[in-house]
């Protein structure tokens, strides 16, 4: 049996590699879902991108001069 061609066992490697690439990819998802789920889960835990905003207009931001 001859020995695989250079193009295919190149062609392998690139697959392999995009396999590697995805197994990795779905761990970063998994764990990213994780913490977002475990922060949301806190009670009484407040965003604190929304901390302080109520409904309606918001009064305007005063900036103070140094």
């Amino acid at each position: 049996m001859a020995a695989p061609t250079k193009r295919n066992k190149s062609k392998r490697d690139r697959e392999k590699a995009l396999q590697e690439k995805r197994k990795e990819k779905l761990a970063r998802r998994i764990t990213r879902k994780a913490e977002k789920d475990s922060i949301l889960l806190l009670p009484g835990a407040e965003d604190p991108d929304l901390a302080g905003i109520t409904l309606g207009p918001q009064p305007p931001i005063i900036e103070e001069e140094s």
